[in-house]
């Protein structure tokens, strides 16, 4: 079942075993953070200013390589593209995106201290709406490295590229109001 996000401005179904973490913590305004409640994984959908500046597949570069500097994965080889692909429109719910692109890659990150690095597999799908100024971030974080939180739990079902993909699918917009 799709869930509302941004004040029911937009939807998605979300992964099973998904914690909304705004019921945890502060989370930004322009942002909608889930992660699975038994592993390290986790989808963030980011509502960002459109970069007018590079076109297309190189905004999704652009948005990645924002991330890898967020994660403080920005010395060399501590991140690294591994695939980008333009999104069919006729297998997306979001019919106002002007393109829709999904990046894959990975970045060296430390969790709690500079010295535990952990590689972290990332998938990001950027949509453009460039009539709204806005690019639309949806990002699956899934550490290769996964620890279960719940003690005693060893069949932890992790989500899977899947998962990520019907939440792509079904990402739409409902109120263009959010926008501003």
């Amino acid at each position: 079942m799709a869930r509302t996000l941004f004040g029911g401005a937009l939807s998605a179904v979300i992964p099973l075993n998904a914690k909304d973490i705004s019921e945890l913590r502060q989370i930004p305004d322009n942002q909608e953070v889930f992660a699975h409640s038994q592993t390290d994984q986790s989808i963030i959908i980011e509502l960002l200013e459109y970069q007018s500046q590079v076109q297309d597949a190189e905004a999704a570069r652009y948005h990645f390589e924002d991330v890898a500097a967020s994660n403080k994965a920005v010395e060399n080889g501590s991140w690294e593209v591994r695939g980008l692909e333009q999104l069919s429109q006729s297998e997306l719910s979001m019919q106002e995106c002007s393109s829709a692109w999904l990046l894959s890659g990975a970045q060296l990150v430390s969790k709690f201290n500079e010295e535990a690095k952990n590689t972290v597999n990332i998938h990001l799908c950027l949509f453009r709406l460039p009539q709204y100024t806005t690019d639309i971030l949806v990002t699956f974080n899934d550490p290769v490295c996964i620890n279960t939180s719940a003690v005693g739990n060893v069949a932890a079902t992790p989500w899977t590229l899947q998962d990520f993909q019907g939440v792509l699918q079904s990402f739409c917009l409902l109120d263009p109001g959010v926008f501003g």
